[in-house]
């Protein structure tokens, strides 16, 4: 059975879905794996690397024609649709809320199309949560960044010459974006406070050492998947009152916010961002779904009254390597639960929940 992956548009999107280790891991598992020349060279990987695995190095077309399954990070693009044959599997991340008139041309021609996003949040499914391998790296890599662009020190230090207050952190949304950049805040000594509409967070922010911020009568909006749910009008209002008297002493905002297949909530508004304090620092990782703050502008640097707005369509193309070592396994874990390693064959059983929800009709 044969595994193959494209090269992505290298301008959008620096991850691999296919890593060294990981078709390793599918030789050993009975697959074959063909791969687009220079498909890793960007990250450091070379061919002869793959090749030593025991990986075939083709042309696009030849890929696209002869794999059985095909595994990538975005869509690709329409004009490879000719080279698809039917019955083709198709696995990535393709943002289907978005794309369904996309998916739908390569749907006609009777492949299977998987989206991993949609994955149910179930202990079975763990493994295979793109959405949570990806989010942890970008959690942490905003406060890097964010730290990088804030013009003073983190951690409180005591000198000779006089003490340094610690920078005070906040970050919007608890998910696990949130959490590790909690987790990563505190460990470069920030004092960091947090806030979500879910309450089930408040206990894991504060393991973390962080003060979690209660809206006054707050309820818990959470579904049953585990996700955030739309806020009413009436909370939003206590959210805001509280959050614009927070932003006041607060240094770094992280926002993590998303509802997934929606808009991002707008929650930082221009006159809470207008009270802040000059040289304060705000990463939007909501950006790409339209932002959690009122003047965030995709892959720019927006200065308004001595605040620093970030936000990047893709964050994760600055860890690119990390985030494929985690997106590949997570791909390699969901192709596995597909494979029927008895009888050598794919067995798409929709009586399955990863696979009925995941799958994209």
């Amino acid at each position: 059975m044969i595994i193959g992956s494209i090269s992505e548009n290298k301008d959008l999107e620096k991850r691999i879905s296919i890593t060294p280790d990981i078709a390793k891991k599918y030789i050993a598992s009975g697959f074959q794996i063909l791969l687009e020349t220079g498909y890793g060279s960007h990250l450091g990987i070379s061919d002869e690397e793959f090749l030593n695995e025991g990986c075939k190095i083709e042309k696009k077309e030849n890929i696209l024609k002869e794999s059985e399954i095909i595994l990538q990070l975005n869509l690709p693009e329409e004009n490879n649709i000719e080279f698809f044959k039917e019955n083709k599997i198709l696995i990535g991340n393709f943002n289907s809320n978005q794309n369904l008139e996309k998916i739908s041309k390569f749907n006609s021609l009777k492949t299977s199309i998987f989206s991993l996003e949609l994955l149910p949040r179930i202990t079975r499914a763990q493994s295979m949560d793109i959405l949570s391998s990806q989010a942890n790296l970008a959690g942490y890599k905003a406060v890097i960044d964010s730290f990088a662009e804030f013009k003073k020190a983190i951690p409180m230090m005591m000198t000779a010459a006089g003490t340094i207050s610690a920078a005070k952190v906040l970050v919007i949304g608890a998910g696990v974006a949130g959490l590790q950049a909690i987790a990563t805040a505190k460990r470069m000594g920030a004092i960091v406070f947090a806030t979500d509409v879910r309450m089930a967070s408040k206990e894991q922010v504060e393991s973390l050492g962080g003060k979690f911020l209660v809206v006054e009568g707050s309820e818990n909006l959470e579904t049953e998947g585990g996700y955030a749910k739309e806020t009413s009008e009436e909370f939003k209002k206590k959210q805001e009152d509280l959050l614009a008297e927070t932003l006041k002493k607060i240094d770094i905002v992280i926002c993590t916010a998303l509802i997934p297949g929606k808009k991002a909530p707008l929650i930082l508004k221009e006159n809470m961002i207008d009270n802040m304090k000059p040289g304060s620092v705000i990463y939007d990782l909501a950006a790409s779904q339209g932002g959690n703050a009122a003047y965030t502008k995709v892959d720019e640097v927006v200065e308004k009254n001595g605040v620093t707005i970030l936000g990047e369509k893709n964050i994760l193309n600055k860890l690119a390597l990390s985030a494929s070592n985690l997106y590949a396994k997570n791909l390699f874990n969901f192709v596995l639960n597909l494979y029927d390693k008895k009888n050598n064959k794919l067995n798409i059983n929709t009586e399955d929940e990863i696979i009925n929800k995941t799958m994209v009709k």
